[in-house]
């Protein structure tokens, strides 16, 4: 794969992403409905293009391509701009707050 499906994206940060192995879906309803076809569990990564440490998730693990493989065959990968959708962002920080405490 020389370019995912985010290499059209609006969002700067996703684009920046358009590279990588992993077959990244925007947030939206055809991520969900693939996953939900495919009987997948969806892999959500959110990010923005000013965070540090997404950018070294991103070199460290999502542009190996044995990863890429794991996540490609067994998760419907959904990638976020945080930036765009602020509100996913925070839905999933209280839920990650809620649960670790």
């Amino acid at each position: 794969m020389s370019e995912n499906r985010l290499k059209d994206s609006a969002s700067p940060y996703l684009r920046s992403v358009a590279h990588q192995p992993i077959d990244w879906y925007e947030w939206g309803e055809s991520a969900f409905s693939c996953a939900k076809s495919e009987d997948k569990p969806v892999l959500l990564d959110i990010g923005a293009v000013w965070c540090h440490w997404c950018h070294v998730i991103d070199r460290e693990s999502y542009e190996n391509p044995e990863v890429a493989k794991i996540i490609n065959d067994h998760f419907v990968p959904v990638k976020v701009d945080r930036d765009e959708h602020p509100d996913v962002g925070a839905r999933y920080q209280s839920a990650i707050s809620a649960i670790s405490g």
